[in-house]
């Protein structure tokens, strides 16, 4: 097993340091699958807590048995054959009459897809925190966990994407960036923009320990281009910067700048023409969903930057969406992520009534 698992990384060694004090039990909705096999082998391995397997026990059984994998302290649920099945299918029924919904059909059906299950696992305390997309389109995970999952008051749904690379240059303070939002709004207003900015700052702040710098990007750096794309970050920001003052939030909001800009202090320089340094940024925000995801997927298969995430933030609850092309090591750093944020979850958003 160890051939499948690279050494950790400064990011990813973090995370585990920090489960090894406090242990946490995610749940994994496509079970079945070879690949979150072995990283619940791995988790218990390393003692990061207690992995959930979505899925029939003899077929995750017969993967680990093949794969001279072990299984204890994994615990593999069919969600049919759950002891808390039935408990679920009254509070799906209770939350749909809630919704309107007069008569609740296929309620059975609906609460035994294994995204659906899993999301009532963690909103309902069976699990700590939440991964899927392994096997299921991310269209899937969003709707499950955004329809059962509580959200937070005057949030906004959106994805991040935390990328890890100690080879190249220009990635962070610590080797590390997070990049929003990659997953979920196609096009932001500058009120969800401004949003995203701050609650990824927020969770950079959780994971750094310090002060992050969050820079919403565009192609125009601070009014050198005219567009209806480079107006919006400039009133997002604005925004942002606003919130951060009112609510004595620790952020470094700056913005619109260009990629250089940013990221090369030299272009900074020259560009802004000023002589202040600045530090490098630990938080990239996109102006719209094309451009995250896009440069997400450069930095991973160009760059070669670790990735882990997506990160679906705007929820009470930890959970994570990966892609159906995510290997081992990246299943295991976002399954360690998520569990890190639930540690301190409730402390992260001491401001909300979850």
């Amino acid at each position: 097993m160890s051939q499948t698992f690279s050494e950790p990384n400064s990011f990813t060694q973090s995370l585990f340091d920090q489960l090894k004090r406090h242990p946490k039990r995610v749940v994994f909705t496509e079970g079945e699958d070879l690949r979150i096999v072995r990283v619940a082998a791995r988790f218990v391995e390393l003692e990061l807590g207690i992995p959930i397997l979505l899925g029939r026990k003899d077929r995750i059984t017969q993967i680990a048995e093949k794969e001279g994998l072990s299984l204890e302290f994994v615990k593999i649920l069919n969600p049919r054959e759950a002891g808390d099945f039935d408990l679920f299918c009254k509070f799906y029924e209770k939350l749909e009459h809630a919704r309107g919904v007069k008569k609740v059909a296929f309620i059975e059906d609906t609460i035994a897809k294994p995204q659906n299950f899993g999301a009532m696992m963690v909103q309902y305390g069976q699990a700590d925190a939440l991964v899927g997309g392994n096997d299921a389109y991310p269209s899937t995970v969003f709707r499950s966990v955004r329809h059962l999952i509580k959200p937070l008051d005057k949030s906004v749904l959106f994805s991040v994407t935390v990328q890890a690379s100690e080879d190249l240059e220009l990635f962070g303070r610590e080797h590390m960036l997070l990049l929003a939002d990659t997953g979920v709004i196609p096009d932001p207003d500058a009120t969800e923009l401004a949003k995203i900015a701050v609650e990824t700052g927020k969770l950079a702040r959780h994971i750094l320990g310090r002060k992050p710098r969050i820079v919403m990007l565009s192609h125009s750096t601070r009014g050198s281009g005219h567009s209806p794309s480079a107006d919006k970050v400039r009133a997002a920001t604005k925004l942002a910067q606003d919130r951060v003052k009112a609510e004595y939030l620790e952020l470094d909001i700056d913005g619109e700048l260009q990629a250089d800009v940013a990221l090369n202090a030299a272009a900074a320089e020259l560009k802004l023409e000023s002589e202040i340094k600045q530090d490098a940024p630990d938080v990239l925000i996109f102006p719209n969903l094309d451009a995250a995801h896009i440069s997400s997927k450069l930095l991973s298969l160009i760059a070669g930057a670790k990735a882990y995430g997506n990160l679906v933030l705007g929820l009470s609850k930890p959970t994570a969406q990966i892609p159906m092309t995510a290997n081992e090591e990246m299943i295991l750093g976002t399954a360690a992520l998520v569990a890190v944020e639930a540690i301190k979850f409730n402390q992260l958003h001491l401001d909300r009534e979850l």
